[in-house]
């Protein structure tokens, strides 16, 4: 893994997740194939193997960057502008 910009400007600590799942799949009666966690405000969306790829959707209308898989046992994290694992 290497670092982006967009990594040392994350707050410190990491946010508390806002969800224990995708909100949106819920409200849709979807179910999320893997959550990721936005780095910056604590949002939980669904990956993009998911059909509605609500954690991209919460980048482009935020901007925030950095995300980490919400998945127990995995702590990849990764940046949507620099589009590579962080």
């Amino acid at each position: 893994m290497s670092e982006c910009p967009h990594v040392p400007e994350l707050p410190r600590p990491e946010p508390v997740p806002l969800h224990a799942t995708c909100p949106e799949c819920e409200a849709a009666g979807s179910h999320p194939v893997q959550l990721r966690l936005c780095l910056v405000c604590g949002h939980v969306g669904c990956c993009d193997s998911s059909p509605y790829r609500h954690a991209t959707g919460h980048f482009e209308e935020t901007g925030h960057a950095v995300m980490r898989s919400f998945e127990p046992g995995q702590s990849w994290r990764w940046c949507y502008t620099d589009q590579r694992i962080v």
